[in-house]
């Protein structure tokens, strides 16, 4: 499994019922998605595998989450709390974490969510134009679909157009609509990527990479 844990401390079981709380979290977003719980089986499976597998109280066995629906909580990393006694897992889900489809258990059906913080909202949309890139069958009168049916090239071009346009809107003092024309350009840049196969987090990575080297001018200096 590659996630790892922030310290080697054991995590301890209710000694009545021997379990133990677990936060989910979406390592992307940092929206809570869950509460279950693990036996000591249930978490050492997790750790193994490197998915979310608790103890279902109601079903009375080991349950892993998305063994049915395929809507699988991928571990990133493991999170022990200060009494040893609860646990907190930074995790990718697979699609909705609810049984009723919406993405967190914590969001009722008819809940008018507030946003996303802004870089959560972001990684919420990088995911979306990832699933109409892998199944355009599920939503295929999209727009970011048909972006990806007439290939790379007009992508780019689109990305193009759009910095031009938020080009213009800067250096004309046009800041009404300067919000708008680099939204457009965010997200055809985040469709370009996924169709280029490269994620925000690699290109966070050479951010991260070239702001510590000595040799290459720092994010502070510019």
């Amino acid at each position: 499994m590659s996630a790892a844990s922030t310290s080697s401390t054991s995590l301890q079981f209710d000694a009545s019922t021997g379990l133990a709380p677990a936060i989910i979290q979406d390592a992307d977003t940092g929206q809570v998605l869950m509460l279950g719980y693990f036996n000591a089986e249930a978490w050492a499976k997790t750790q193994q595998e490197g998915r979310v597998t608790f103890f279902s109280r109601s079903k009375n066995r080991l349950w892993t989450k998305g063994e049915s629906s395929g809507n699988f909580l991928t571990v990133v990393s493991t999170h022990i709390d200060c009494d040893a006694d609860t646990v907190l897992i930074r995790a990718l889900p697979a699609g909705p974490t609810c049984h009723r489809g919406t993405i967190s258990c914590f969001v009722q059906a008819d809940e008018v969510v507030p946003p996303a913080a802004p870089i959560g909202f972001l990684a919420s949309l990088e995911r979306l134009i990832a699933e109409r890139h892998r199944f355009p069958e599920r939503a295929p009168t999209s727009y970011t679909v048909s972006l990806f049916n007439k290939g790379i090239a007009k992508i780019a071009q689109k990305v193009g157009e759009e910095a031009v346009e938020t080009v213009i809107d800067a250096v004309s003092g046009s800041h009404a609509t300067l919000p708008g024309e680099v939204a457009d350009l965010l997200y055809h840049l985040l469709v370009l990527l996924e169709a280029s196969g490269v994620t925000t987090a690699q290109v966070i990575d050479v951010l991260q990479e070239r702001h510590r080297l000595p040799n290459t001018r720092h994010l502070t200096e510019l």
